[in-house]
């Protein structure tokens, strides 16, 4: 079944919100339950990967379940979703990720819009945003040509891991760094240092869509050997 572009959108966005309401109401949770900052940060992983898992599920069969510019940048590329489709989804996709942070803010008693002093700066953040948007588009390329069924469970646990190997907590995705900024909690991100962030997801994204392309392209026939004569 083919949604028309209306619910598609809404799709994207309520996604998007969703997610994000989730990385920054278990952030906040988290920090409030415990002064243990390791286990705080497994406080917010376990339902950032759980929620990809729902979301993914349930929306998927809408709108391809992107909630990331940067999946939408690789599948524009790919020609998988039309240009006008692909930035209307990414306008979605921040609006509704700043909605998300408006919601976890009203849940938890706090200002609705804060923006965040947590410095997520210098090499080190950007090659771990970079790793890990690379990581998260090539594992959705590689899912669908192997296990397509399997995506939303691929991506969920693979965010999951990343939250740890990652030197930022892997972000991996513009639309929710963009609505982080205006948090001012556990899962917060300078305004300032959100473009570098943007930058190496971008580029993380394109890396994997040409490893992807190249890696998992269908071998060429083997040509026919003829009996030497």
């Amino acid at each position: 079944m083919i949604f028309d572009l209306p619910r598609r959108l809404v799709a994207e966005a309520l996604g998007t919100a969703m997610l994000v309401a989730a990385v920054i109401g278990s952030g906040i949770m988290a920090d409030r339950l415990t002064d243990d900052v390791a286990l705080a940060l497994l406080g917010n992983t376990i339902p950032t990967g759980a929620i990809l898992v729902v979301l993914i599920t349930i929306l998927g069969p809408v709108s391809g379940a992107h909630f990331n510019p940067a999946v939408t940048l690789v599948f524009g590329l790919r020609r998988e979703i039309e240009t006008r489709a692909a930035l209307a989804y990414v306008l979605a996709q921040i609006a509704g990720g700043i909605a998300g942070t408006l919601i976890a803010h009203a849940m938890f008693g706090l200002p609705l819009v804060e923006l965040s002093a947590t410095v997520r700066s210098g090499a080190g953040q950007w090659i771990a945003e970079l790793v890990a948007s690379f990581g998260l588009v090539f594992t959705i390329l590689a899912g669908l040509r192997a296990r397509p069924e399997s995506i939303p469970w691929l991506v969920g646990l693979y965010i999951t891991a990343a939250y740890w190997f990652t030197a930022s907590t892997s972000f991996a995705n513009p639309a929710v760094a963009i609505a982080r900024a205006f948090s001012n909690t556990f899962a917060g991100i300078r305004p300032l240092d959100v473009p570098a962030f943007i930058v190496a997801e971008l580029v993380g994204a394109l890396l994997a869509m040409a490893l992807a392309g190249w890696l998992l392209a269908k071998p060429k026939p083997l040509p026919e050997m003829r009996p030497a004569e």
